[in-house]
């Protein structure tokens, strides 16, 4: 079966396309591509195949959601990311926060992902918890991935390998702060070697 996407006007298509610009400079220069991942996906991590809730709608722009505690210094890529909001309103948030991570990818040298423009903002914030907690093992992992959001193995080791681009500053969280790699602005398989 083929994917269904919405359909947006071109004059939308042209906003994304020069967002897409102004996303690659915004990336570069303030090297927050870690966080801009981030961003996409704890926004689309939030989806729950059982109620079909969460997910991708621009809701991480709320408080509510910001304050949670796996999203624990989004705040800044949400800040960042408002001028190109402002500059291009016709672009929902739920767009723009998804683009933000594709473009991140494709900053570091990764192949270029399909995006599919056309997500509506929501105003209602995904409750707390529907994001893994890593230091809760590999179990925990594919109860939230595997049963909450239809994932498998596969998806969840290429995701993490997102965690290794850019320099994360969530020492708290995770014990790091800086590269996981020694490769951190280069898209390459060495995390999963």
């Amino acid at each position: 079966m083929k994917k269904k996407y919405p359909c947006v006007s071109k004059e939308y298509e042209t906003a994304v396309d020069r967002a897409r610009m102004k996303l690659r400079a915004l990336i570069t220069n303030k090297r927050c591509l870690c966080r801009m991942l981030l961003l996409a996906w704890h926004s689309a991590a939030t989806y729950d195949v059982h109620t079909e809730t969460g997910g991708p709608f621009g809701t991480m722009r709320f408080q509510a959601e910001l304050s949670h505690a796996a999203n624990t210094g989004l705040e800044i890529v949400v800040d960042l990311l408002e001028p190109i909001k402002q500059l291009f309103p016709i672009i929902s948030y739920a767009d723009l926060y998804q683009l933000a991570g594709v473009v991140a990818v494709e900053v570091v040298g990764g192949p270029l992902v399909p995006f599919h423009p056309g997500r509506k903002d929501k105003q209602e914030t995904p409750v707390e918890g529907r994001l893994p907690d890593a230091d809760k093992g590999g179990d925990h992992l594919r109860d939230v991935y595997v049963k909450n959001m239809g994932l498998d193995d596969v998806d969840i080791v290429a995701l993490s390998g997102g965690y290794t681009l850019g320099e994360l500053r969530r020492k708290q969280k995770f014990g790091v702060d800086g590269p996981w790699t020694t490769t951190s602005i280069v898209f390459d398989n060495g995390y999963f070697k």
